[in-house]
């Protein structure tokens, strides 16, 4: 895994020259083993690398990387799995290779098919291309957005770096912050792309590659998911044989992700989609695969002993380490320079702890995301399903009750419990439609929560952006889209397919990468292969969710390599007990960032909503443990990178 950085101006080269270097050292924990730069004074064009050596550990791999002639230029990040089988088809056009990196056969794939040579790649990645002989600098993403691309635009100059440290390392970039940013990262708890929480600065959506040519930039989808899934019917595949399907797709995942010169693990919670990987890493492996899982001692948050369980069945390598509450707070004054953009789930802690752990004993390791937003994974996907399901089958006369009775409750507690009754309830209830309330379901703060806190400051908004949040506070973004596109499916698909296109991406995605390459460990996602991912959005979602439990078809799966009273249990998120240590560990630390006389200053929020808040969860009155997160989140950023160069 490595990360890259540079630009692309028809003005200031010298400027941005001079800068290059210190913005590739920012990103020295993404390859820590070597490093590069290329510059082009009359294109404007400047390249930089830092390299983690993962595949060809030689010098032959290095990067910026050219083509035989030099006209060609790359930088890259990721893996491709299956560069070796191209590299065949590539000789056999007459291509010649001087390493066995997939660096290179990622360049000449390019020289041989252009831009549809994504097309051809199984993996994760994120790159860029210059191309003299076109004069264009080419970006592209990989389909499932497992790698982070970002890109300022602005005044003839595009800025493009792995993490948003690095552009902000060039002196021209104003870190100006967009302020329809902030109620997004609140209501999400974190920033959802394209957007950043910059001005002209951007996420490369997932699955989309970039042009510019020094006067036009354009963005294009070279691939996206798959339309509505299958319907059940006479002439499907049965249950078995989607059974060995899987089986045969997640076996190939697993063995195409095991390619690696250097020592290679996996991340074992004890969960189905973890252990299914470790099984499959089994099946395929030679020797012991090598495991890694942390526990704590906070009843409720320890999946370590059933992680320990697994992997005495499997035969793993496993090692365990149980974090102090003081260990893991030490993590939390490291956050804001990991996720250089707001973030606020809690969750990075124990992520960035296993990826340590991890790290002491090799340098890949193998984990089980994705899992639970292709298999209906997640407990909000089940009690809405089973709510709809549940009143359809319902008596008339009894539905007819419940209506009655619902039109007796409050507005404002319909809105966060109607959510799959909607079409039942009085006509004073179907104001909003079903997107609203889903997204009211999975927020941290509703919009009314949003507009309460804020101090509406003519320091971050113009007149006319102060006109345009009033009764909007919460600006569109890909959610919306998504769901304007699914119009019409079935609802888990329906619901998975957002997660899929947001959650997942900008969320999941984003804690696991910041967290493993803070260590400068790569992880690597079989479940979101992208042929995995192209097969399970086609399955009906009964091969996804039966009986009030999700996974259905990926834990009779499991059941082939691990005894179901290893996994047959309720789901434990991978979290720590944030609302326990603000009243204790970390109370200082909240009421030092989030003190009257901060918040004063800073202008944005209510201090004394924020006070209210606070000294009702000290008192153990109410948890707002995710609220009070996220702006302390939100405060220890704006400390690191808008009061610090």
């Amino acid at each position: 895994m490595c990360g890259i950085v540079g630009f692309l101006t028809n003005r200031d080269f010298d400027w941005l020259r001079d800068d290059l270097p210190e913005a590739i050292s920012r990103l020295t924990h993404r390859g820590p083993d070597d490093s590069g730069l290329f510059f082009d004074p009359k294109a404007g064009i400047g390249l930089g690398h830092r390299r983690l050596s993962v595949i060809d550990l030689s010098a032959a791999g290095r990067q910026p990387m050219a083509s035989d002639d030099s006209s060609v230029q790359i930088v890259y990040n990721g893996e491709v799995y299956n560069f070796k089988e191209i590299r065949v088809i590539l000789e056999g056009y007459g291509h010649h290779f001087k390493s066995d990196s997939d660096t290179e056969v990622i360049l000449k794939a390019y020289l041989q098919w252009g831009i549809d040579c994504l097309k051809r790649f199984v993996g994760m990645f994120a790159l860029a291309l210059w191309d003299s002989r076109k004069q264009c600098l080419f970006l592209a993403r990989d389909r499932l957005g497992i790698k982070p691309l970002y890109y300022h635009f602005s005044r003839g100059t595009l800025l493009f770096a792995s993490e948003l440290k690095a552009i902000m390392a060039f002196k021209s970039f104003e870190r100006d912050i967009d302020p329809k940013s902030i109620p997004l990262f609140f209501h999400y708890q974190y920033v959802p792309a394209p957007r950043t929480i910059f001005r002209n600065t951007y996420k490369l959506l997932p699955g989309h590659h970039l042009i510019y040519n020094g006067n036009d930039l354009s963005s294009y989808r070279y691939w996206s998911l798959p339309d509505m899934p299958e319907e059940a019917g006479q002439s499907s595949p049965s249950e078995e044989e989607r059974l060995e399907e899987l089986d045969d797709l997640l076996t190939r995942a697993v063995s195409d992700r095991l390619v690696s010169d250097v020592p290679l693990g996996a991340l074992l919670s004890g969960g189905i989609d973890s252990s299914i990987v470790v099984a499959l890493m089994q099946k395929v492996s030679t020797t012991p695969t090598r495991t890694f899982s942390i526990g704590f001692r906070e009843k409720g948050y320890n999946e370590a002993p059933w992680a320990a369980k697994v992997a005495r069945h499997l035969g793993t390598d496993h090692t365990e380490f149980y974090v102090t509450p003081k260990e893991a707070m030490n993590v939390i004054s490291r956050l804001p320079e990991i996720y250089d953009e707001p973030f606020a789930d809690s969750s990075a802690i124990p992520t960035f702890l296993v990826s340590h752990l991890t790290r002491s004993r090799v340098t890949v390791a193998l984990s089980g995301d994705g899992g639970d937003e292709q298999f209906a994974g997640y407990v909000r996907y089940w009690s809405t399903e089973a709510m709809a399901n549940g009143f359809q089958r319902l008596p008339g006369s009894i539905k007819k009750a419940l209506t009655l009775l619902l039109a007796g409750i409050p507005s404002p507690w319909v809105e966060r419990c109607y959510l799959p009754w909607r079409q039942f309830l009085p006509q004073r209830f179907r104001v909003a439609n079903f997107p609203d309330k889903w997204q009211k379901l999975i927020s941290l703060m509703h919009e009314t929560e949003i507009s309460d806190l804020y101090r509406m400051t003519i320091c971050l908004w113009s007149e006319n952006e102060l006109l345009d949040l009033i009764g909007t506070w919460l600006p569109e973004s890909q959610y919306e889209e998504t769901f304007r596109e699914t119009e019409g499916w079935p609802l888990l698909s329906r619901l998975m397919r957002v997660d899929q296109k947001t959650y997942l991406p900008d969320a999941m995605l984003t804690k696991v990468d910041r967290a493993s390459m803070a260590v400068s460990l790569e992880i690597r996602v079989p479940l979101l292969d992208h042929r995995v991912v192209e097969y399970t959005s086609k399955l009906p979602d009964s091969m996804k969710y039966r009986n009030g439990t999700g996974k259905y078809l990926l834990r009779k799966l499991l059941s082939r390599y691990v005894p179901k009273e290893l996994f047959e249990r309720p789901k434990m998120g991978f979290g720590v007990p944030i609302d326990r240590w603000f009243r204790a560990e970390l109370k200082n630390l909240l009421l030092d960032y989030l003190s009257p006389d901060r918040l004063r200053k800073e202008g944005l929020f209510d201090h004394a909503l924020v006070e209210k808040k606070i000294k009702e969860h000290l008192s153990g009155r109410a948890n707002h443990q995710y609220r009070l997160w996220s702006l302390l989140m939100w405060e220890m950023w704006r400390e690191r990178w808008l009061e610090r160069p």
